[in-house]
């Protein structure tokens, strides 16, 4: 079973793009490459504990296991020395990429609080979109009563465009919710 939002991708969003820039090859047409989640968790300097529900939860949100982030290197300000464990990831690509980004956007991020859409000018100039969110209990799959403290996420959609433009077509066809 492919994932609702990538037959509609292959069936409806390619022919469009096709269209409205002109394209003369179908490998020329923009597409999602990966998704990545990742979560910064400062308080894992001081509470090692801290880690361990993040990584349940991040793992509850993309359907697949994150992986520990690193310190590069020593800041003393911080408490934090090389090595130290200080964030969880998750790279999705394929299939539970589409399947989280339906999700993302027709389920997770109309439930944000006074939603008005999502920014228009986080697009880093090469076709790739940057999201943070601030809580994770958008999700349905964090039990609220589970929670013991909310947590952001920064989730990055990397795609193949060459210029926002195109990348921003692109996420407008996915049904990604801009702000009017």
């Amino acid at each position: 079973m492919t994932a609702r939002l990538k037959s509609r991708f292959l069936n409806e969003i390619t022919p469009a793009l096709m269209q409205k820039f002109n394209y003369s090859s179908v490998m020329q047409v923009p597409k999602v490459e990966k998704v990545v989640i990742n979560m910064g968790i400062g308080e894992a300097v001081s509470n090692s504990k801290v880690l361990d529900t993040a990584l349940e939860e991040l793992q509850l949100i993309a359907g697949q296991k994150p992986v520990v982030t690193r310190a590069k290197k020593s800041i003393a300000g911080f408490k934090l020395r090389e090595n130290m464990p200080i964030g969880v990831k998750v790279t999705l690509r394929g299939e539970r990429m589409y399947h989280f980004l339906d999700k993302l956007f027709n389920i997770s991020l109309p439930r944000v609080r006074d939603f008005q859409g999502v920014s228009t000018k986080a697009f880093d100039g090469r076709g790739n979109y940057t999201l943070g969110l601030k809580e994770q209990l958008i999700f349905p799959e964090i039990e609220y009563d589970k929670v013991d403290k909310t947590r952001g996420m920064d989730i990055v959609i990397v795609t193949t465009a060459k210029t926002d433009e195109e990348s921003r077509e692109l996420l407008t066809q996915l049904g990604m919710p801009f702000a009017k």
